[in-house]
């Protein structure tokens, strides 16, 4: 699975950082109040990995197996301050809406986990694209739920009023905005809903016969009672 295609539809579908491995749920659920929140992290997070992965692939035969880690998190660290320092610079509404976020990209589970179990094995072609498939899939999870939590929560979409809201004091009818949607557990309503939408995909897809293992997880197999297989898996991949 090294092919450009196949590093993209990766990150999309089958290790949907969101949907399916459920990595970096701190931003995800504290920014998606609405899509364009999501869309500036998102696309803040994919530039961030396709140059963390990019570098980290170039030099992994370089980096001493010992400092590893270290190294990895000031790859990422330096890139997450260049995309910071550019958002305040360029898009400064956007960037105060996110606040915080954005630095603590350095710690996000995706990018760490990218570089340490793909990037560092990895050409630097199939990385890039490891990366701005993991980033892709990000983007697009985070966008679902903005868009949800901002339709239900405000009637609007990218800031845009889609439903007339009522006016009480002037006696028109119109949307009644559902408050929750847009504050801490709309995100987790909205989270649960869609992952149960994924779930139910998946077993129509058994149900007709098709091999929808993928969907779970990506090595087919429970994270959480994982015995360390996949370090082995990877090997005799690269071979």
């Amino acid at each position: 699975m090294n092919s450009c295609g196949e590093r993209l539809k990766n990150g999309l579908i089958d290790e949907n950082p969101i949907f399916v491995l459920m990595l970096g749920m701190c931003p995800t659920l504290a920014v998606t109040t609405s899509a364009m929140n999501g869309v500036g992290m998102g696309l803040s997070t994919t530039a961030v990995l396709v140059m963390s992965n990019m570098l980290i692939s170039m030099l992994r035969k370089v980096i001493p197996d010992s400092v590893r880690m270290p190294a990895f998190i000031v790859v990422v660290a330096s890139f997450v301050t260049i995309v910071d320092f550019l958002m305040e610079g360029f898009t400064p509404s956007l960037y105060s809406a996110l606040g915080i976020y954005i630095p603590l990209i350095v710690v996000n589970c995706i990018i760490l986990g990218r570089a340490e179990s793909y990037a560092s094995k990895y050409p630097i072609l199939p990385s890039i694209f490891d990366g701005l498939g993991m980033g892709l899939g990000f983007t697009v999870a985070l966008i679902a739920i903005g868009l949800v939590r901002e339709i239900i929560g405000a009637g609007q979409v990218f800031g845009y009023q889609l439903l007339p809201i009522a006016d009480e004091a002037a006696g028109t009818a119109g949307y009644v905005p559902v408050a929750i949607f847009v504050q801490a557990p709309g995100a987790f309503l909205v989270l649960a809903v869609l992952a149960a939408i994924q779930n139910k995909v998946k077993i129509n897809m058994e149900k007709k016969g098709k091999d929808a293992s993928k969907i779970q997880s990506g090595c087919g197999a429970d994270c959480a009672t994982c015995g360390g297989g996949c370090a082995p898996a990877a090997k005799s991949e690269k071979e």
